[in-house]
């Protein structure tokens, strides 16, 4: 006896599609028999796509391109454990400062609880707050680098962060290296308020000392750097260079458009932009970043 046959078309159209077409694909028996154990699925995170052109690549195929579309050029965000990885030699850095975490000496509370929304952070994360510093060698030079991580709240400046970089600074003096810092913030904690606000002071006054020791400061800005990091060490380097395409200011091109009533320029805010109007002294691709870094510090030495 012949084997019946189901026509896959004909489920598709209802019982009238029987009689009105030929189905193209038919299958023996219905429904999915594969087993569970048995499907392939796709890992998380091996595909990724780029924010500017859409294309489309594995997600070690970016990472082999440092994060940079290979396509495009758009240098995609990273955090402070990919920094170190692109710029540490090896890998291999020493943090600094890890015992410090920020305390909620106000009683914030906005949409929760700033005590709740610290405790939730460090327990879903490895941060203990917005910056970490970390010492090595980058092109066989050592230096210290704090960078920024705008996961743990918008890379907000807060207290922590001003102490981490006064300390920073104190440890630069101390073993006479270069100091460096990769910005990305979305300005002053508010859960902070004041507190917040007078980092910008404390930094700056640090950075003063460095100087006297005729140690130098390079401040990168990545995308994005806004509000109180901008206002205040962000832009104080003895080297101030940014990465392209980065998106650097105060006040957002929305805040700033709404208040003067006047369309912005096209590229406003952008780091091509800065550089073009003198806020920068030039742009580094991520790719040579490394290298152009160990070449200043040893300019500088000389």
């Amino acid at each position: 006896m012949a084997e019946e046959i189901e026509d896959f078309d004909a489920d598709l159209a209802g019982e009238q599609g029987k009689d009105q077409k030929t189905g193209w694909f038919r299958r023996i028996k219905k429904g999915i028999l594969t087993k569970t154990s048995e499907k392939k699925e796709t890992q998380e995170g091996l595909w990724t796509k780029c924010p500017e052109c859409n294309y489309i690549s594995t997600f070690a195929e970016l990472k082999e391109q440092l994060y940079v579309c290979p396509k495009c050029d758009y240098h995609h965000r990273l955090n402070s454990y990919q920094y170190y990885e692109v710029l540490f030699d090896n890998n291999e850095y020493e943090e600094l400062f890890t015992n410090i975490k920020s305390k909620d000496l106000l009683g914030f509370t906005d949409l929760k609880p700033y005590k709740k929304r610290l405790e939730d952070i460090w327990s879903n994360s490895s941060l203990n707050d917005s910056i970490r510093v970390g010492v090595g060698l980058v092109d066989g030079e050592k230096m210290v680098i704090a960078c920024m991580d705008f996961e743990f709240i918008g890379g907000s400046l807060g207290s922590v962060m001003g102490e981490k970089f006064a300390r920073a600074v104190d440890y630069c003096i101390k073993h006479k290296l270069p100091y460096m810092v990769i910005n990305k913030s979305g300005g002053a904690r508010m859960m902070e308020s004041a507190f917040s606000l007078m980092q910008m002071a404390k930094t700056s006054g640090k950075l003063s000392q460095l100087s006297d020791a005729q140690l130098p400061y390079i401040s990168l800005l990545t995308d994005p750097t806004f509000g109180g990091v901008s206002a205040s060490f962000a832009m104080l380097g003895d080297l101030n260079i940014a990465e392209p395409g980065a998106l650097i200011g105060f006040a957002g091109p929305r805040v700033i458009k709404e208040t003067i009533k006047k369309d912005l320029p096209e590229g406003f805010q952008r780091s091509e932009f800065l550089l073009e109007h003198g806020f920068l002294d030039f742009i580094v691709n991520r790719k040579v970043l490394k290298e152009k870094i160990g070449t200043v510090i040893r300019l500088f030495r000389n």
